[in-house]
């Protein structure tokens, strides 16, 4: 199945997503502050752990609507690449959603891990090294879509905004 653009609750669930993610992405002090505190062996106030708290929860959700926005993509399908984009970048957009896809589940499953279940490597890995990636993809997405907007003029954009 293959539609013209992307449905209503599709379209709702990636900008939502995008916003939880960017949330996360940007607003990282209280978790951050929480690991110090326990690296350390300090006190964590109610305060320190509420803060804590609410990144885990937004990355919770994040993993939750991915399963979700997975699920919608396999009943309502997705709109094939316009024929103006070259095979090479089509191969291109194809490994940065399939990324982006994979760490819509492997950055809540590695910071669970951290947070929940206190395995540092898995910490490090959400931090350091997926965090990195993820800023890159995004990048990536962004510049796509602009690309298709104003370079090549297709409707790629409007599929995933106002569902053109």
């Amino acid at each position: 199945m293959n539609p013209v653009s992307y449905s209503i609750p599709q379209r709702a669930l990636h900008w939502g997503m995008a916003a939880l993610i960017l949330f996360n992405l940007l607003f990282t002090e209280g978790m951050e502050h929480w690991h110090h505190l326990v690296k350390r062996g300090q006190t964590v106030t109610p305060d320190d752990l509420a803060s804590a708290n609410i990144h885990a929860y937004v990355g919770i959700a994040i993993l939750v609507l991915a399963v979700v926005r997975i699920g919608l993509r396999l009943v309502q399908g997705a709109p094939q690449p316009p024929a103006q984009e070259p095979p090479l970048l089509k191969l291109v957009a194809q490994a940065t959603h399939g990324l982006l896809y994979v760490l819509l589940f492997a950055m809540p499953l590695s910071g669970a891990a951290a947070y929940y279940f206190n395995i540092g490597s898995a910490g490090d890995l959400h931090a350091d090294v997926l965090k990195v990636v993820l800023w890159l993809l995004l990048g990536a997405h962004i510049a796509g879509a602009l690309v298709h907007q104003f370079y090549w003029k297709t409707n790629v954009l409007a599929r995933m905004t106002r569902g053109a």
